[in-house]
């Protein structure tokens, strides 16, 4: 860490550790927001009915590959890498990612990244911008219909984002996002079936499009409400989130949430398991396979099982990621790196 970098990460610190003054609060509803997602439900279950009645298989194939994409652009992307910085890419896969990032329409990775820090700093307070303990509705979808809290955007600004900044890759993203994202979420997926294999464009806008984009939407929101509620806590058992089975295989491994939020870092979010209930963990080993992905941040057994034992004892610290200054250098020290980038 650089001179700088470290005297940023302190200021922000700093700031952070201050109490932000009590507001009264009240919901305001975003009816944009509102309308918006009324439409995409409305529109996925008319594509959920197009697929048994009207639409091509290829169609279907097409929706289903998207967003397996899409999704992937979120786990391994904007979670796992820019989020938590729990491996490293090169630039071939950080292109591929953000390309996918884009596909999923869930905001440009600087700010879902941003957001998930705050989540993972703040789990479960004012502060966290889809606390779970509002309810399931509101760590679902409702967080998303009505403004911020102001203890979400007051402690957004504390978190450390100079990692993101400098990131090329990100930052172009950030830049064109209003460009690119109508295109490669809804133009492409929707143009794609007409042109490929004579698909109408009914079919293709409420299959390919909005029934994939919104199965996309509701897979990632289940991470932040159903596993933040339902299933077991071996890791801490005093924290919400839990290891959900089935929100693992739908988020493509992300539903392993208790491990998650005791260990951020690890780039495979999850102790067990293997690639059917992790494909984002394939994903990123075959990657670095090939080396384009590298520094895999992992968790010893030796560490795991320290950690079990004294879960609950007060001593855990809720850090968003690797390099966090919350972050123990015991944990630093006995993790695990692999796929080392060679000199």
């Amino acid at each position: 860490m650089s001179r700088i970098h470290q005297a940023a990460s302190e200021e922000l610190a700093e700031a952070c550790a201050k109490e932000a003054p009590e507001k009264e609060y009240r919901i305001v509803p975003v009816w944009r927001n509102i309308i918006l997602f009324a439409y995409l439900h409305l529109a996925a279950v008319y594509g959920a009915y197009l697929i048994f009645t009207s639409a091509k298989l290829a169609t279907t194939i097409c929706a289903i590959l998207l967003y397996q994409a899409g999704a992937t652009g979120i786990t391994a992307g904007a979670h796992r890498l820019w989020a938590h910085r729990a491996y490293k890419a090169k630039t071939p896969l950080k292109v591929i990612l953000i390309l996918f990032n884009t596909l999923a329409f869930q905001n440009h990775v600087y700010e879902w990244a941003r957001d998930h820090r705050v989540h993972h700093k703040f789990s479960e307070t004012n502060a966290d911008p889809h606390n779970a303990k509002r309810g399931f509705f509101f760590s679902h979808v409702g967080w998303l219909m009505c403004r911020k809290h102001p203890d979400v955007i007051a402690k957004g600004r504390c978190i450390d984002l100079s990692d993101l900044k400098e990131d090329k890759v990100v930052m172009f993203q950030k830049r064109h996002y209003m460009k690119l994202m109508p295109l490669v979420c809804f133009v492409l997926p929707t143009i794609i079936p007409m042109l490929g294999w004579g698909e109408s464009f009914l079919n293709a806008w409420f299959v390919a499009t909005m029934f994939r984009y919104t199965l996309t939407l509701n897979v990632t929101w289940l991470v932040n409400s159903a596993a933040h509620m339902w299933g077991q806590r071996p890791y801490d058992k005093f924290i919400n989130p839990a290891e959900n089975l089935a929100v693992a295989i739908f988020a493509l491994g992300e539903g392993w949430h208790n491990y998650h939020h005791v260990f951020p870092w690890d780039y495979k979010t999850s102790e067990l398991g293997t690639y059917s209930t992790n494909f984002t963990t394939a994903f990123i080993d075959f990657f670095a396979r090939i080396g384009w992905a590298y520094d895999c941040k992992t968790v010893s057994p030796s560490m795991v099982a320290t950690r079990a034992k004294r879960t609950g004892d007060g001593s855990h610290k809720d850090v968003w990621g690797w390099g966090d200054k919350d972050m123990t250098s015991e944990d630093k020290k006995e993790a695990t790196v692999l796929h080392e980038k060679s000199q």
